[in-house]
């Protein structure tokens, strides 16, 4: 398994000052690397260093930091990374902050819909509580239409489904409209066309990234890290080399009844406190099991209740 979200964590530092009056210019970090970040502003992109106060304090700017900098050479762009705002949100792998939405891409075919491996994701998802929207891709690979069902499941237990082609141009505009306003990152296994799909939908983007990576490299910032694409006002996607692992890092065995959605009315209506929804008797979760919880997904949650019972352990 090749991808993952990591932990939600929060920002401690809060909000730190430059010295004096100057009027800063307010921007977002798309990029950092070799020591120098590159700040999206409404008057272009700017190359900083960041004051040496960070390092002091221990805090280290990351890329998604709604920021504040101070112009040193306007002809040239450059600037001072002055002051950094508190964090919503950061997610360690990728290490992006401010992270609105996860969505999270896999293929009617080619590969098959693995339904285990998109629960997984889910659960990473809901943990570091971002919103979700499930993307199912290549639907024209499909003939017989199994995603629908798929989509209809999920969409009843609460989640936004976009049945899509990257290739058919199918579904391109809801897609678009679902990550305007925010930042967000996209996940999912090899070969769902994750790619393919941010291509379709911001073409622009993608030209834009690559003029501005040309002249910001400069030859040599090689090394590639996670950076913002614009495609839009307030709004950007994650570009990283990708996610590591899909280990359920943070997520317990205890805590795992709260992040299936559909489970919420339920959990602390069963007879017995504490109850884990497996093996006791007048469990209010498996009662509800053909009727308002689906059976795969319950014996999926089931899974990994003994999964993460058995890590304990160890």
């Amino acid at each position: 398994m090749d991808k993952s979200f990591v932990i939600l964590t929060e920002y401690k530092c809060g909000r730190m000052h430059s010295k004096g009056a100057k009027k800063l210019l307010e921007g977002t970090i798309i990029k950092g690397i070799g020591g120098f970040y590159y700040i999206d502003t409404k008057k272009g992109v700017y190359e900083c260093r960041a004051r040496g106060i960070f390092r002091k304090e221990g805090v280290k700017p990351i890329v998604g930091d709604y920021v504040e900098i101070s112009i040193i050479d306007e002809t040239n762009k450059k600037g001072s990374l002055d002051v950094i705002r508190q964090r919503k949100t950061e997610l360690i792998r990728p290490r992006v902050a401010n992270v609105d939405q996860a969505v999270i891409v896999f293929a009617a075919k080619s590969p098959n819909l693995n339904l285990d491996l998109l629960d997984r994701f889910l659960l990473l998802a809901e943990q570091q509580q971002l919103d979700i929207v499930i993307c199912i891709n290549k639907i024209d690979k499909d003939k017989e239409k199994l995603y629908e069902k798929t989509a209809e499941l999920y969409s009843l237990v609460g989640y936004t489904v976009l049945c899509v082609s990257a290739e058919k141009e199918i579904g391109i505009e809801k897609l678009k409209e679902a990550l305007y306003h925010k930042i967000s990152v996209f996940a999912g296994p090899s070969g769902v066309g994750k790619s393919s799909l941010i291509n379709q939908a911001f073409a622009h983007a993608k030209m834009q990234t690559g003029a501005i990576s040309e002249k910001i490299q400069r030859g040599r910032h090689t090394t590639r890290h996670a950076e913002l694409i614009e495609i839009g006002k307030d709004s950007y996607i994650v570009d990283s080399p990708g996610f590591t692992s899909l280990h359920l890092e943070g997520i317990t065995e205890e805590t795992l009844q709260y992040y299936f959605r559909e489970f919420q009315p339920y959990v602390h209506n069963c007879y017995y406190t504490g109850c884990s929804h497996t093996h006791e008797p007048n469990c209010a979760v498996k009662e509800q099991l053909g009727k308002k919880i689906d059976e795969t997904r319950y014996n999926r949650y089931a899974t990994i209740y003994k999964e993460l019972e058995q890590e304990r352990r160890k």
